[in-house]
């Protein structure tokens, strides 16, 4: 190795009143600084967020107020700061747009929501299986900032995953149309160590690998709509469900 609802403008939320927002929340002691892979009722954003298209049905009436501090239970701290992390990253094309007060940002509020986390070993969950859309990330290899435009993976990039066969697949979309298969090797219950396989050029030309695509990959956050891991080389990948059905082929 990527959630319905409809956000008027009035929901809109500045960078400073987010960062106020999540750091009402602990951190998380159990969180790892050095474990960071490159990798079912929705309806579509509103335009006020091109760079994401679906978030939970469960977000619906909490879109239409403000953010506070304060709420009455765990199920509601999780839900408005996964709202806060989808809008923090809407407007940055998948990472592409983000500076550094963006990515640093969008990093705190990972961390809050890995820090309320409830499925503790994502490996053994049934939530894991499918193709997932890439939202965001920081990864480079993933990116490619310093070509031109026209260069890179314009449209979408899903990731999909099977634990159960322990494979899991990359899709580039528009215009290469570029896939990676992998065996997973689970080191623990939220850790993998993947290694690639086989890779098609253009959907249509396969190529064998030599050996060298290889990385570890820590599942931080899961739940039916929402996947955050951290690669091992520093990297962070917010993912959301598009197809639970989906299995990548042996």
């Amino acid at each position: 190795m990527a959630t319905p609802l409809y956000l008027s403008s009035s929901s809109s939320v500045k960078l400073h009143e987010i960062s106020t927002f999540i750091h009402s929340f602990p951190p998380n002691p159990n969180l790892s600084s050095n474990l960071l892979l490159s990798s079912p009722r929705r309806r579509p954003f509103s335009d006020h967020f091109p760079a994401v298209s679906y978030v939970p049905e469960s977000l619906k009436f909490r879109a239409r107020v403000s953010f506070f501090p304060f709420f009455s239970n765990k199920s509601e701290d999780t839900e408005s700061l996964k709202l806060a992390l989808l809008e923090a990253i809407a407007p940055l094309d998948r990472g592409a747009e983000a500076t550094p007060e963006d990515q640093k940002l969008v990093d705190q509020i990972a961390s809050k929501l890995e820090a309320a986390n409830k499925v503790k070993e994502p490996l053994k969950s049934s939530l894991l299986n499918g193709k997932w859309e890439l939202l965001y990330t920081t990864s480079q290899s993933i990116l490619q900032t310093k070509r031109p435009k026209f260069l890179r993976a314009n449209g979408k990039i899903y990731q999909a995953i099977n634990a159960d066969i322990l494979r899991a697949q990359n899709i580039e979309t528009w215009p290469f149309f570029n896939q990676a298969t992998a065996n997973l090797v689970p080191l623990n219950a939220q850790r993998i160590a993947v290694k690639f396989d086989s890779f098609k050029i253009a959907s249509l030309i396969p190529i064998k690998s030599r050996g060298s695509g290889r990385g570890e990959l820590e599942i931080t956050y899961l739940d039916e709509e929402l996947r955050i891991s951290r690669g091992n080389q520093g990297n962070l990948f917010i993912l959301r469900m598009v197809d639970p059905s989906y299995r990548v082929p042996f």
